[in-house]
């Protein structure tokens, strides 16, 4: 994923342009936490036309803009595109074109939906496995023996033997079918147990809320998730709504916020550790503060499957969920359990360690946000080819990064990267070169397009809108004397 178009950075729109836009072209809407709601452009006769009648007797709202970037989704017909691609469907409603419906899929989707269908077809139903044995023995593997069987048929979750995976579908909220899935197996490293997850199609386009199509229009509350088995957990013991993000707490995309306008009130329980909290805490800025709690980490509120395995009350750690939004003054009454939190947690409060410099966790301790590291040296020292091992070091461990490179172009950049990702040089056995890009593609990183000197607002806007849309918690920069030029010396860099 490029950032931003090579033609140039993502042209930005403000909300008030887009309520003036709306407002002159006579298209209804009205104000949502993240979005706009307007009638489709898709469906019905065109916005605007229908001899002025009330919003409410017109067409229903099914058509989202989300109020950062313009882009749009309609949720009836699942048609989407940027703020440019909104008005020229309605330049084409006026002149009385019927607006196109959604495209056909690409080739890439619909191979991925293809295997998709093959996989789930050969899964069985976790409680249809033929002996009770087995079936004890998968959900004892995966830390689900007291979520019952009727839970997993309502969310529909199958075993693949073959790959001793799970298999978690993606339906597509319009028709019922199936647009792809999530697999996930255990794997056991000593004493602890990982997960390894693959989803079809891959990462950057699996945009799966788990447990949608199981969300009835009247709902108005919900728990969001960071994975699938936490939203099974949540479910059977409290009866709520409960969604999971399609990648856990490393991001929530855009293009899912539509989903979420419903929701009069959101909590947001992603997991135990304090990077999950953080992403709460970013994620609730997306999905508007006012309506979001947060469920904190804690010894007696761990993730919601460990919790229904501990006996906890899971309804009373939701009660407990402290509101995401709080006033510009607090007291230190407010801040005791975070400052409690952090003295208890004081491993995870150093940052995400590095896996390959122990000596410069001694240093930096981790890589916490909000801070700035400046990396100095002499021309051919090797910053570049350290930063790259340094940044992947955290890559690799889910922190989502942005790279600027100003001095080399992105095709050598992405060259070294990939080398000290696979740990071995690529040029002699090509025959790797694909295993290997395939799973340095689903690492949560992405480049800048810019090259050689720039406008320094141009790169600010374009890391912005890369926030909003990526979630990055890690820019890179490389370097700033290449990037400012030497005219501008004089200002304050």
């Amino acid at each position: 994923d490029v950032l931003p178009c090579p033609e140039g950075p993502v042209p930005s729109v403000s909300i008030t342009e887009i309520r003036q836009y709306l407002r002159a072209q006579g298209i209804p809407f009205h104000d949502g936490y993240s979005c706009l709601h307007t009638p489709s452009l898709f469906t019905g006769p065109p916005p605007g036309r229908e001899e002025q009648s009330s919003p409410a007797a017109g067409a229903p709202y099914t058509l989202f803009i989300d109020k950062t970037t313009g882009s749009f989704l309609c949720t009836a017909t699942l048609a989407e595109g940027t703020w440019q691609d909104f008005q020229a469907n309605v330049e084409l409603r006026h002149r009385g074109v019927p607006a196109p419906s959604s495209e056909e899929p690409e080739e890439d989707t619909r191979r991925a939906r293809e295997d998709a269908r093959c996989i789930w077809d050969r899964a069985l139903p976790l409680w249809e496995l033929l002996d009770e044995d087995e079936t004890n023995k998968t959900k004892a593997m995966f830390g689900i023996s007291l979520v019952t069987d009727a839970t997993l048929k309502r969310f529909g979750v199958r075993y693949l033997r073959t790959a001793k995976s799970l298999v978690f579908p993606w339906f597509n909220p319009r028709d019922a079918t199936l647009k792809g899935l999530k697999l996930v197996r255990a794997e056991k490293k000593g004493d602890a147990i990982a997960y390894v997850e693959e989803t079809l199609p891959r990462f950057d386009s699996y945009h799966n809320l788990f447990g949608l199509p199981l969300i009835s229009r009247r709902d108005t509350e919900l728990v969001l998730t960071g994975w699938e088995l936490d939203a099974l957990a949540l479910h059977q013991a409290t009866g709520v709504a409960s969604l999971a993000l399609p990648r856990g707490a490393t991001c929530l995309p855009p293009a899912l916020l539509p989903y979420l306008e419903q929701f009069k009130r959101i909590t947001l329980w992603l997991g135990e550790d304090l990077r999950s909290w953080e992403a709460a805490k970013l994620f609730a800025r997306k999905l508007s503060l006012k309506r979001c709690s947060l469920v904190r980490p804690g010894n007696l509120q761990p993730r919601p499957l460990d919790a229904l395995n501990q006996g906890l009350n899971l309804t009373k750690i939701l009660r407990a969920a402290l509101p995401a939004s709080h006033k510009s003054i607090v007291s230190f009454r407010q801040l005791r359990e975070e400052v409690f939190g952090e003295l208890v947690n004081t491993e995870q409060v150093a940052g995400v360690k590095w896996a390959r410099f122990p000596e410069l966790n001694k240093l930096l301790k981790g890589h916490r946000r909000g801070e700035l590291t400046v990396f100095t040296g002499p021309t051919g020292s090797g910053k570049t080819t350290f930063i790259s091992e340094y940044a992947l070091d955290l890559c690799m461990q889910g922190v989502c990064t942005l790279w600027g490179s100003f001095e080399i172009n992105n095709v050598r950049l992405a060259k070294i990267m990939l080398t000290q990702f696979a740990a071995q040089r690529l040029e002699d056995q090509l025959e790797l070169y694909d295993e290997w890009a395939d799973r340095f593609e689903d690492l949560p990183l992405y480049f800048m397009t810019f090259h050689g000197q720039q406008n320094i607002k141009t790169v600010i806007d374009t890391m912005q809108h890369a926030v909003y849309m990526y979630d990055i918690t890690h820019v890179v920069v490389d370097n700033l004397q290449f990037m400012m030029g030497h005219e501008h010396l004089s200002v304050d860099r």
